[in-house]
């Protein structure tokens, strides 16, 4: 069958080529393909020569065979699933319940496929950070899947979201979904926030942390750029602002979340039918087929990718 498989080439990343059909266990369900989405995690994880990592972490379609053992959906089901190891860039794919999700009426599949990791991110850290209404967030890093499913997520449950964006980098979808806009941090106006959330690192990520309030909290979930955050001690005692760091993955069992994927189900159904609803959108940034794949990936490691992006299977 087809999938993406690992070029060892930077310039590159991926492409397709042929490798064997899965073999589902018992307890897991054949799935034939139609979307799955690309996350910066596939590129991380590609970004080596000595690369063996097969990209596709969510991917929505329809099971081809029901789990031999009665688990989890009927055949014929639109699914989404979400697989932390990889691999879901692929025609078929085999996904045990706990992984997997019936995607309802009113939300296509390539939408579908755009939700889980994002989502279950977005979900999770907020969470962990307690109840939201009326709380004052700064935001860094948020112009993509997590971040826009982030501030709608945060704004739907009563908090006012400043997000932190660089010069030039697109906004006007951060500011339709809810969020305040912030080209420069030593700007940012009002009262100290109540929760920062990090994700960017480097300079930016080490003043968001002055920006808080006394006993305020810092979530850190990422470094985009590539470089560490740096706090000082002295400078904080001086502002008086204390504060908690919590360093969040989102499967370390933060905000209910655990790393065996039993979660994922609940936390991937839960965020599908605020979509159907119409309380959860998602911007597709780039469609494409699967030799679209690598400069897609490339396109967003850049940042000049905005939204999701899909890779449909004819």
């Amino acid at each position: 069958m087809r999938a993406l498989i690992p070029t060892g080439d930077p310039r590159t990343l991926t492409e397709p080529g042929e490798v064997d059909a899965p073999a589902p266990r018992a307890d897991e369900a054949l799935i034939k393909v139609t979307d799955f989405s690309l996350n910066r995690a596939d590129f991380l994880l590609l970004n080596s020569p000595s690369s063996t990592y097969r990209p596709g972490i969510d991917a929505a379609g329809v099971v081809e065979e029901a789990a031999s053992d009665g688990s989890g959906p009927a055949a014929g089901s639109r699914v989404v699933l979400h697989l932390p190891g990889g691999g879901a860039g692929a025609e078929y794919v085999a996904a045990a319940a706990d992984r997997l999700a019936t995607i309802p009426d009113g939300v296509d599949s390539a939408t579908a496929s755009t939700l889980p990791l994002a989502g279950l991110v977005a979900r999770r850290m907020l969470a962990l950070a307690g109840p939201l209404q009326g709380r004052r967030i700064l935001a860094t890093g948020v112009g993509g899947g997590v971040g826009q499913l982030l501030i709608q997520l945060a704004v739907a449950e009563g908090a006012k979201i400043t997000a932190v964006a660089s010069d030039g980098q697109p906004t006007a979808h951060m500011a339709a979904l809810g969020a305040e806009i912030a080209l420069d941090i030593e700007t940012v106006g009002g009262e100290p926030f109540d929760l920062v959330l990090e994700s960017v690192g480097g300079e930016l990520g080490s003043k968001a942390a002055y920006a808080l309030r006394p006993g305020g909290q810092y979530v850190w979930f990422g470094q985009a750029s590539g470089d560490p955050i740096s706090l000082d001690f002295f400078r904080l005692l001086q502002g008086g602002t204390s504060l908690t760091l919590r360093h969040f993955v989102y499967s370390d069992g933060a905000g209910g979340g655990d790393s065996d994927g039993s979660r994922d189900a609940a936390d991937m159904a839960a965020l599908l039918a605020l979509a159907s609803r119409g309380k959860l959108r998602v911007e597709i940034g780039h469609r494409g087929d699967f030799s679209s794949a690598g400069p897609m990936l490339k396109e967003m490691s850049a940042g000049r990718l905005r939204g999701k992006a899909v890779v449909s299977i004819g």
